[in-house]
């Protein structure tokens, strides 16, 4: 049986791709402890440790803020193989809807120089309200696995008349928000907006602040959300994550 492997914050920062200052704010706000505190006061990691790193640094790409993260890690029924299959299909899904919209970028730039013909609806493959609706019930999935079944429950649960209007009235909120570009995200028109989006956002799931502020991060940073909304608009992403931010940070979002 090998030894345990102790690792120094420089050495286990520059194994991650992190910063030492970024392994002693997680300590700071209780996400990664260090296994051990030597007398001199350094910081030592062991092996479970790195693993828990690695679950975090997992959790930061999807965009997920890290007090939420450090909810799931520290709650009893997490379990890390189960955490890693769920990484790997989101980050499968995620490749897989890239290639998508490479796929479209690739025959847009044929039918720019003229040797294919795309119809307006080919234009807009992978940008459908019906992925979108997906897109949302996945980044939901991030935060919490009892999501999964309650929005899956859910969605099971609606005819096919109310699927086609919740993902209509999805559709109708970023075009009115697409309208309000230039506004300040704080004005009321355009929280009003917000608000439907967060009504909307409850038929799949009851989303927390938390849910709430990590999708708006998703929205500007994340390439396959950022792709759909600049469709709409090449300024969307960021406005609607600045929207979010604010409609989270008056309390809105405990309404």
């Amino acid at each position: 049986m090998s030894k345990p492997t102790t690792y120094t914050v420089r050495q286990l920062a520059n194994l991650a791709g992190v910063t030492p200052r970024t392994l002693r704010h997680y300590d700071a706000i209780a996400l990664l402890r260090p296994s051990a505190v030597g007398d001199n006061g350094y910081r030592y990691y062991d092996d479970a440790a790195a693993l828990r790193l690695q679950q975090i640094l997992f959790y930061r790409e999807m965009g997920m803020e890290l007090s939420a993260i450090r909810a799931v890690l520290d709650a009893p029924e997490f379990e890390t193989a189960a955490a890693l299959a769920r990484h790997r299909a989101a980050l499968a899904a995620r490749v897989g809807r890239l290639q998508h919209l490479i796929h479209t970028i690739d025959r847009t730039l044929l039918h720019l120089q003229g040797e294919i013909e795309m119809t307006t609806q080919d234009l807009f493959a992978g940008f459908d309200e019906e992925t979108q609706a997906r897109y949302e019930k996945e980044a939901a999935e991030m935060y919490d696995p009892k999501i999964v079944a309650e929005s899956s429950r859910r969605w099971q649960s609606y005819t096919a008349e109310d699927k086609a209007r919740i993902q209509r009235e999805g559709g109708q909120i970023y075009q009115d928000m697409v309208a309000l570009l230039g506004h300040n995200p704080a004005d009321a028109e355009v929280q009003a907006v917000v608000a439907r989006w967060h009504q909307n956002l409850r038929a799949f799931y009851e989303p927390t602040p938390d849910i709430l502020r990590g999708l708006g991060q998703a929205y500007a940073e994340q390439p396959e959300f950022s792709a759909f909304f600049a469709a709409l608009h090449p300024d969307l992403p960021a406005f609607l994550s600045r929207a979010i931010d604010a409609y989270v940070a008056a309390g809105a979002a405990g309404r």
